[in-house]
């Protein structure tokens, strides 16, 4: 009998703890929500606040630059040596450059580039405004009858909603050039071939639908960024917490988000 009761004590506990757990995780969700409607509102709402989101623009796609070129150009080169070594096999080498082009435009570029500022900016918006929100900085905003919302988290989320569109064009460019190197210079496929293949299997849309992509994933992470910032507690571990969070947080949704939009647009 008191084996019995102690496996019920256990089993409630478990669905308990697993009820509680998925409870704050919708909570959380709804949350966030919205966080994004409130956002979405004060972005088409007076004032504008130009220059903070120029300043936003610079800190979050210029100064991301270095780590977007050197991802892109590594990622091409990469992909462009490990195809010419698989498709050797079977004599397919003239796809590299198709290989290379598809992959940067429809899925690595857009992806990566975001995961990228994911963990550079998206952990600088969330470290900045969550120090602002412990040293009450954000309240004194408030008192300043300036709306927080409109000062400090639209000018972010516009900025890395452009930024990253920008961001991924440089990334799929870096990366087929990366490609070609390798692909042409060093592995010796015909350049024609090369160039005709990648034009010539690289629709339009294609290019398009990877930055549609991009828009999405920098909408997120300058959300994810600003939500986990805003809502920080508990002082300077909050701050780190919000900040892993939001990088955390911001890379899984590029990844779920990836595939539901891929499986939308083609």
């Amino acid at each position: 009998m008191a084996s019995a009761a102690g496996s019920r004590g256990f089993i409630n506990n478990v669905l308990e703890t697993v009820g509680r757990r998925t409870s704050s995780v919708f909570v959380e969700i709804g949350a966030v929500l919205i966080f994004l409607g409130q956002t979405l509102r004060w972005t088409v709402s007076p004032p504008f606040y130009w220059k903070s989101a120029l300043k936003q623009m610079e800190m979050i796609g210029v100064d991301s630059v270095p780590v977007v070129l050197t991802t892109a150009l590594s990622t091409g080169m990469v992909l462009a040596l490990q195809s010419y070594t698989g498709f050797k096999r079977f004599g397919a080498e003239t796809l590299i450059g198709t290989v290379v082009s598809l992959s940067m435009t429809r899925e690595l570029g857009p992806v990566l580039t975001g995961l990228m500022v994911a963990g550079r900016a998206g952990a600088s918006m969330a470290a900045e405004l969550g120090t602002m929100r412990v040293t009450e900085q954000i309240d004194a905003l408030s008192t300043l009858a300036t709306n927080p919302m409109k000062y400090l988290v639209v000018p972010r989320f516009v900025a890395s909603t452009v930024m990253m569109f920008f961001l991924t064009v440089l990334g799929m460019i870096t990366g087929i050039a990366g490609g070609y190197f390798v692909g042409v210079k060093v592995l010796g496929t015909n350049p024609v071939t090369y160039i005709d293949n990648s034009i010539n299997y690289t629709e339009v849309k294609d290019i398009w639908y990877g930055l549609i992509k991009a828009l999405v994933f920098g909408a997120v992470i300058g959300l994810i960024g600003c939500y986990k910032g805003f809502n920080t507690e508990g002082g300077a571990e909050g701050v780190g917490k919000a900040t892993t969070g939001a990088v955390v947080v911001s890379c899984m949704l590029i990844l779920i988000l990836d595939y539901f939009i891929s499986a939308l647009l083609w």
